[in-house]
């Protein structure tokens, strides 16, 4: 069972959620721009989603329209705003255009793409952060009187820091510049009253709050001009044309209501004392743990901290042997392995910056989840004192075997693996995982069977016994590349039968019984 503390990067769907979308597929699959009854039907259901939406956000007599997504709504904010740069005449000494240096990185690309799109030529600018990840106002006042967008968050997706909004409205009074927010990480977790407040635009989008992928909102306060980034049929009152995405408007509606409700998701407080659980965990597992950013400014959903000496990766990877599901920061950049460019922003030492981990649960966690995260965090660490890198360099390379080579490796993946077991008398399975890995419970798949424990670096001194048995062998790691490296190996140095199981342990099926959707977090 999996311990999943991602939620900053996605959320599984809702249970009714996950109901009303195959209601929508399966019922209410009408067109909403059909006028016979079917169609009519599903207008209904859209009409009634967005007016729950409008009261969650504060709409007031804004617009709020249904997208694909954060992604999409920011494009449009942007070419909305900048299209109107380009227009008014109160912008005619626009030069910059600002946003937060610790965005997610759909924000500054957005705006490189619509300014060089629309030949504007204004510079695109980064407002610093303090080391608290706060925007420096100071630099706002100076450059707002000459910006033509400003683009800030509410709250961050990487350290949860809350945005002072108040301070940044104080600084844009009397400026012409555009605002937008990006309320990504708000919804659920923020009070939201927009319509009160001077933001332009602000994109949602449905996944990060236990809706369906692909569906997100874009408010627009009610003066503020708007350019439809897709025309075409005219849906969404012309603000942006296509058939609308029934089963994700459906499933956001329930998630909506859930939040309206009051019952399903957690309150601040519920959710700090979660928090401070975790902490507490995390703090007891890994001595000199080091939070990136505090407590008293950030979502009590949020903690993203790094330890001395452990770099993000071997810490991810720790936690994921566990059972436990943490990033190292976003979810769009965790393939790069780069240093936070947001802990970056906000001056942090490097090895922070690199060392950073985080762990984000959503507003529906629940204080079973909450015990079983601690006590795999804690056997984590008791993992790593025991095997950690302090007792010896990380497994990286098979020593003396030639890995280079291409032998006749053989794949099998995790369907498979049952029959494949039944089948194969006398096979050894060999984890080639680090040590600290090895310490934490293996998957029942593997329950009853003969595992070795041989991290890469000494495979090459019990490779020859495993040749000369001729028993198959069958390699194992987290993703599969270790696996793969050391099967090819095994097949370069005669032995057939070497195995990889494809994809690691990360693609095993889990059983039924593991999906509770009392873990939905």
């Amino acid at each position: 069972m999996d311990i999943y503390l991602d939620a900053n990067a996605t959320t599984p769907v809702l249970p009714v959620a996950a109901q009303a979308a195959l209601a929508a597929m399966a019922e209410d699959f009408g067109n909403p721009s059909s006028v016979h009854s079917t169609g009519l039907k599903a207008r209904a259901l859209i009409d009634g989603v967005r007016e729950r939406a409008r009261r969650i956000v504060g709409a007031g007599a804004g617009r709020l329209l249904f997208t694909s997504g954060a992604t999409e709504g920011i494009q449009t904010a942007v070419l909305s705003a900048l299209s109107a740069v380009r227009s008014r005449a109160d912008l005619a000494g626009a030069r910059w255009l600002l946003y937060g240096a610790t965005e997610h990185k759909a924000v500054p690309e957005a705006l490189r793409h619509w300014n060089a799109l629309l030949g504007l030529g204004l510079e695109v600018r980064a407002i610093p952060v303090d080391t608290q990840g706060r925007h420096d106002l100071a630099f706002l006042r100076e450059h707002a009187p000459g910006a033509g967008l400003v683009c800030t968050m509410a709250a961050n997706n990487e350290t949860g820091v809350v945005s002072d909004l108040a301070g940044i409205a104080a600084a844009l009074e009397n400026v012409a510049a555009f605002w937008m927010v990006d309320c990504v990480q708000a919804l659920g977790k923020l009070p939201l009253a927009l319509a009160a407040t001077r933001i332009d635009y602000a994109p949602f989008s449905g996944h990060k709050l236990y809706a369906p992928k692909g569906i997100g909102l874009l408010y627009v306060r009610a003066d503020a001009p708007f350019t439809p980034l897709m025309a075409g049929g005219g849906q969404e009152d012309s603000l942006r044309s296509g058939t609308e995405n029934m089963a994700g408007i459906a499933g956001l509606g329930a998630v909506l209501a859930a939040l309206e409700d009051g019952g399903t998701f957690r309150n601040h407080a519920e959710l700090s004392a979660f928090r401070l659980q975790l902490l507490d965990a995390l703090r007891e597992a890994l001595p000199g743990l080091v939070l990136n950013a505090p407590l008293e400014t950030t979502l009590p959903t949020t903690l993203n901290f790094a330890v001395p000496g452990l770099p993000s990766r071997l810490l991810q990877d720790l936690f994921d042997a566990g059972g436990v599901r943490v990033s190292g920061g976003s979810a769009c950049s965790a393939a790069k392995a780069a240093p936070s460019f947001v802990l970056q922003a906000m001056q942090l030492p490097d090895w922070q910056a690199a060392g950073a981990v985080r762990l984000s649960i959503g507003p529906a966690a629940d204080a079973v989840m909450v015990r079983e995260a601690c006590a795999r965090i804690r056997a984590c660490g008791e993992a790593l004192r025991r095997h950690g890198p302090q007792h010896g360099a990380l497994c990286e390379d098979p020593g003396a075997l030639d890995a280079t080579l291409s032998g006749d490796c053989r794949s099998v993946l995790g369907e498979q693996l049952a029959d494949f077991l039944a089948h194969q008398p006398g096979l050894v399975v060999v984890d080639v995982r680090e040590p600290y890995e090895h310490a934490l419970p293996l998957p029942d798949q593997f329950s009853g069977l003969e595992v070795h424990a041989v991290p890469m670096n000494c495979l090459a001194s019990a490779a020859p016994a495993w040749v000369a048995s001729g028993r198959p062998l069958l390699f194992f790691c987290r993703s599969g590349g270790r696996s793969r490296q050391a099967a090819q190996a095994l097949a370069a140095m005669g032995h057939e039968q070497s195995w990889t199981l494809a994809g690691g342990l990360a693609l095993l099926p889990q059983p039924a019984s593991a999906v509770d959707p009392a873990l939905y977090v």
